[in-house]
């Protein structure tokens, strides 16, 4: 599985952080950070639930 977000849509509002600290981070920065591009399978209920959450529908998952 990669993970996708689309940076354009992306408000940085961490709720995918919330889900899945494993793979995303906001920082002090205001940013999102894709810690993991390619999660291990055993996140992935975790990954289809940040992308589904997200308020912009900026996380896409291929695989």
């Amino acid at each position: 599985m990669r993970v996708n977000v689309d940076f354009d849509l992306c408000e940085s509002n961490a709720v995918c952080m919330g889900v899945v600290p494993e793979v995303f981070e906001v920082r002090e920065d205001d940013f999102l950070y894709v810690l993991q591009d390619e999660p291990p399978e055993e996140l992935r209920a975790e990954v289809q639930e940040a992308a589904r959450m997200c308020p912009k529908q900026a996380i896409t998952i291929e695989g």
